[in-house]
């Protein structure tokens, strides 16, 4: 049996040694004294915990109380917390002393002494310190920034409400293919051409080509913008089409082409913002011809391939000119000797079959309106698969109208990345900043003020009754010799002067949406032939329509949004001819917000106010202080000079428009109603 140690009993009792220490650990008990070794067991892990014990002791004693922090009840901490806060709000008076403050207690003992040392008025400031205020809580930080803050002025609560409407405005989802938002698909290096303007204008420094720009009043906006090009003979076309444009009488570029045509074929994407009649449609189409031409020398189509670029129009006539115009340049290629282009037209209205037999064939270029073009798409009656260049012509005209969700389903048919141009005459912020979301690093050229008027036309605005229209008319129709081109804003108006003016024995022809797509057409084409004298129109033939032999329109009324007078009136002076534009008002016809924007746009042109447009009362001359720090002028929604966007007309119809559009068709009946 083995020997119990505290017994004392057994073999190892019998040494006199043990006996001792036996006797001095009885004799400390009964002194209260605790054994200084007990002879118990020990393991090793015991034996380091009792070490980091003993080391862990000596450094609090060394320490000392530095890092001592005296507890402070909630009661307190509450109250020094609402004390600092109404000292903030400036509803106390100083601080309070440092005894009741429950930041005293969480101080080092040498920030003690820092403070003590600092004079009395900074002791009493409030606490500032990187390291109080991260212990301060969230109100109180919100009461200090609210009250370091300088006070908001009348006009920066204006502008910071016209951008956050803007903001909400343009916030759609971007003008891109469904497969690239789905994959996050970003492009950031454009397109490359292989084109190189001459090595003349590659060595301008970058200060000649601003002088230049400057000299022809052009701006433009983006990276790496290739110079600016004053003659066709530098932007190294073919020979046929150089040839061509002299028969023409274009010696020159207009300032629209002499930057935008260098960087269509540079490969680069456009926003092109001109006055009417300025030659964009020569933009677009010039880099698109030579692009097939080279790709066409290089790899001839096959039947059923292409379309090697694409152009969309927003309505059947500028699609129908559009093509005109391209035909007549691929047709001098061919008489040159180049390859055969062929352009197609795809519009609604005609015969499909013809567009059929065309692709069989395969197109090199297609013109088209989003209609026709997404449903051809659709049935895989033609593809974008080798499709590299895409023209918006009349682009804020196409989201105006509603085409928004076909060109997004347009984009989904492209394969790979494409050069993307858009152009109009007026260009809105708000359709500008969402045009840019389908760009690649793009170049904004811009000639004037978007959405300014041709200065080549001169206007002429008439207070006329509603009952008088009809025999003014006839009156301004002697102002000038024919052609002459007759606006109106419904198409009853339309009818009805076309009766009018039939039996007053003039040669008269008129365009309208509700007309055959075919009798459309052949109106056009009789009065730009000079078969008809006069042509009567909506503002379907407003937009891009070209007639170079007018002199004379006539806005039988004002239209209701100041962009659709601006494109109006630009069917007159193109190409640097003058052209006169004659509208009737009448105040229980027009708005008063269309009217200040009138006499706005008439200042800006240098043109007559007339003295009923001068009494209205104008807000906006109280206002420019606002457009000067806004940097815009008017209104960044529709682009009118007479308002700002807080009341544009346009914006609340839109609004308007889309409530009744959201109709609860379940809910509105009432009780039942759901069923």
């Amino acid at each position: 049996m083995p020997a119990d140690p505290e017994s004392g009993q057994g073999p190892a009792a019998a040494d006199p040694a043990q006996q001792q220490q036996q006797q001095q650990q009885q004799q400390q008990h009964a002194d209260g004294r605790p054994a200084a070794d007990k002879p118990t067991k020990r393991y090793r892990r015991t034996e380091l915990e009792e070490e980091e014990a003993k080391k862990k002791l000596l450094l609090l004693e060394e320490e000392g109380d530095e890092q001592y922090e005296e507890y402070v009840p909630r009661k307190k901490r509450r109250e020094a917390d609402e004390a600092v806060l109404m000292r903030l709000q400036g509803l106390a008076g100083p601080a309070a002393p440092e005894g009741d403050d429950d930041t005293g207690s969480e101080i080092d003992d040498e920030d003690e002494e820092q403070q003590q040392q600092q004079p009395a008025s900074k002791a009493a400031r409030p606490a500032s310190a990187p390291q109080q205020r991260g212990k301060e809580s969230l109100l109180v930080q919100t009461a200090r920034a609210k009250k370091e803050a300088p006070p908001e002025s009348a006009t920066d609560k204006v502008l910071a409400e016209e951008a956050d409407m803007m903001r909400h405005i343009t916030q759609k989802q971007a003008l891109r293919a469904a497969k690239e938002l789905a994959t996050d698909t970003v492009y950031t290096r454009s397109m490359s051409t292989g084109w190189k303007p001459p090595a003349e204008p590659r060595g301008w420094s970058a200060r000649k080509a601003q002088a230049l720009r400057e000299q022809f009043h052009i701006s433009v906006a983006g990276d790496n913008v290739p110079p600016p090009l004053p003659s066709f003979a530098l932007m190294k076309l073919p020979p046929p089409i150089a040839s061509l444009l002299q028969q023409k009488g274009i010696k020159r570029p207009t300032p629209i082409q002499i930057q935008g045509i260098p960087a269509a074929l540079a490969g680069r994407d456009i926003i092109g913002i001109s006055f009417t009649g300025s030659g964009k449609t020569l933009v677009y189409s010039l880099p698109l011809i030579c692009i097939a031409v080279q790709d066409e020398m290089m790899m001839p189509l096959e039947g059923g391939e292409g379309p090697l670029g694409l152009i969309v129009c927003p309505s059947r006539e500028l699609a129908n000119q559009t093509v005109e115009v391209i035909t007549q340049y691929t047709d001098a290629l061919k008489a040159g000797g180049f390859p055969e282009l062929r352009v197609m037209l795809c519009i609604g209205g005609i015969d499909m079959r013809a567009q059929m037999d065309m692709l069989k064939r395969g197109v090199h270029i297609v013109v088209a309106t989003p209609g026709r073009l997404k449903d051809l798409l659709t049935k895989r009656r033609m593809n974008l698969d080798i499709c590299r260049y895409l023209a918006l012509d009349e682009a804020d005209r196409m989201v105006d109208l509603g085409f928004e969700e076909e060109m997004r389903e347009i984009l989904s048919f492209f394969k790979s990345q494409r050069q993307t141009l858009m152009f109009s005459a007026t260009m809105p912020a708000k359709i500008k900043t969402f045009a840019e979301s389908a760009l690649v690093d793009p170049i904004e050229v811009n000639v004037g003020r978007a959405g300014a008027a041709n200065l080549d036309v001169i206007q002429e605005v008439e207070y006329v009754k509603e009952e008088d229209k009809l025999a003014y008319l006839l009156d301004c129709l002697q102002k000038t010799a024919p052609p002459v081109l007759v606006f109106a804003e419904n198409k009853r108006d339309v009818d009805a002067i076309h009766e009018a003016l039939l039996l007053q024995g003039v040669d008269v022809v008129a365009v309208h949406g509700d007309r055959d797509q075919l009798e459309r057409l052949e109106a056009i084409r009789d009065f730009k032939g000079g078969k008809a004298d006069v042509l009567v129109a909506s503002d379907v033939a407003s937009k891009g329509l070209d007639f170079p032999g007018v002199q004379h329109v006539i806005n039988y009324d004002m239209p209701e949004e100041i962009e659709n007078y601006v494109h109006r009136i630009g069917r007159t002076g193109r190409s640097g001819k003058t052209g006169i534009a004659t509208t009737f008002i009448n105040s229980r016809q027009c708005s008063e917000s269309i009217l200040l924007d009138l006499k706005h746009l008439l200042k800006e042109a240098k043109q007559r106010v007339p003295q009923f447009l001068t009494a209205l009362h104008d807000p906006l001359e109280e206002m420019e202080a606002l457009a000067a720090l806004s940097g815009i002028k008017g209104c960044a929604y529709c682009g009118g000079l007479g308002h700002r966007i807080a009341d544009c007309p346009k914006l609340r119809s839109e609004s308007k428009a889309q409530e009744r559009s959201k109709k609860d068709y379940f809910g509105s009946g009432g009780f039942g109603g759901e069923m």
